[in-house]
């Protein structure tokens, strides 16, 4: 089994965070966005993953050693691929042509998602697309099924109704190099929809050549692209992870004094707090400081400082410092507020 993320987007919605770091590697309880994702695909596969290929755009090193690192953390050989210009979502996944080749999970690094399936499919399917009905279907990708739950169109972004199941961003193939092979006829005929070559495209095409997708659905799809929605998947993942107990969320080398910690929550290491309230669906990552502070659903990222504050519904960067009394904030890295 290959996996292939295509994460090379700039982020804009979530600016000014991703300004400084990809958003694929913002912060989701402690881990970034794509190793939870990783991660759960790891799980869904319940196989060996032989590869992990990112498609990233000008990141850096250290940004390309963290994604090899959570590569090797499921035992898998990350590899790295570049695209340069943003032109849909089957250029994106072209880039890494050379991963194309047998059975391939396909996950763009926006979302993430509570599931309870594997890939045990039948050689009856050619793959699966996962789907999840949603209130404003015109904003994405969907599908149509037939009586036999099977998908019978995909329509990017439809201006009239023909159905609510949008694709969420997770796909499998059984045959990775058909898959290359139909998107390659379509860059080459420049074959564009909505002014981009979509994935939908060799879907539809596949699908008229007889080629067989099922849908799959999970039971959460969480959004990661503003601030609002970030901070909203961190709640569903610490009520997740308080759920399933399969990480430890308060690391031993965090110092709390004269503070009260909510059941939901992250500390990461060498978090120091005092004389404040940590509730419930709160992340704080490794060396920040809190003091006299009462922070409720919120993320404060690396190294940041919090004092004096009651803090709600916010997304602290990086390096940053905050004084004051703010309900509802979202600052940046490298940043100092004092209010």
């Amino acid at each position: 089994m290959r996996v292939i993320i295509p994460m090379a987007g700039r982020g804009t919605r979530l600016r000014p965070h991703t300004l400084t770091i990809p958003k694929p590697l913002m912060p989701i309880a402690g881990k970034p966005i794509v190793q939870r994702l990783v991660e759960d695909i790891a799980k869904m596969c319940q196989e060996p993953i032989e590869e992990i290929a990112f498609i990233i755009g000008d990141f850096g090193a250290e940004v390309e050693k963290e994604l090899l690192t959570i590569a090797e953390k499921v035992g898998s050989k990350g590899r790295i691929f570049y695209q340069e210009k943003a032109l849909g979502t089957a250029h994106a996944i072209y880039c890494a042509a050379e991963s194309l080749t047998g059975r391939v999970v396909i996950a763009f690094a926006d979302t993430l998602f509570r599931a309870n399936f594997s890939l045990n499919l039948s050689q009856e399917q050619d793959g699966a697309i996962w789907v999840q009905a949603v209130e404003e279907p015109s904003a994405y990708g969907v599908v149509k099924l037939n009586a036999q739950n099977q998908i019978t169109d995909f329509i990017e972004k439809p201006k009239t109704f023909v159905s609510d199941l949008a694709i969420i961003g997770i796909y499998y193939f059984k045959d990775g190099a058909r898959l290359k092979k139909e998107i390659a006829h379509i860059l080459e005929n420049d074959i564009k929809d909505k002014g981009e070559y979509q994935l939908t495209t060799a879907l539809e095409n596949l699908r008229q050549a007889g080629h067989i997708f099922i849908p799959a659905q999970v039971e959460e799809w969480l959004d990661c692209g503003n601030k609002a929605a970030l901070v909203y998947a961190n709640q569903r993942y610490l009520s997740y992870l308080t759920q399933d107990k399969t990480e430890g969320l308060v690391a031993d080398s965090a110092q709390i004094e004269n503070s009260t910690l909510a059941p939901q929550v992250f500390i990461g290491e060498n978090v120091r707090i005092s004389n404040s309230v940590i509730g419930n669906y709160v992340s704080i990552g490794s060396g920040s400081v809190i003091e006299n502070a009462v922070i409720h659903n919120s993320i404060i990222q690396q190294e940041a400082q919090v004092s004096h504050l009651v803090l709600e519904n916010a997304l602290i960067g990086n390096h940053t410092k905050v004084c004051g009394s703010p309900k509802d904030l979202s600052l940046g890295d490298f940043s100092t507020l004092a209010l």
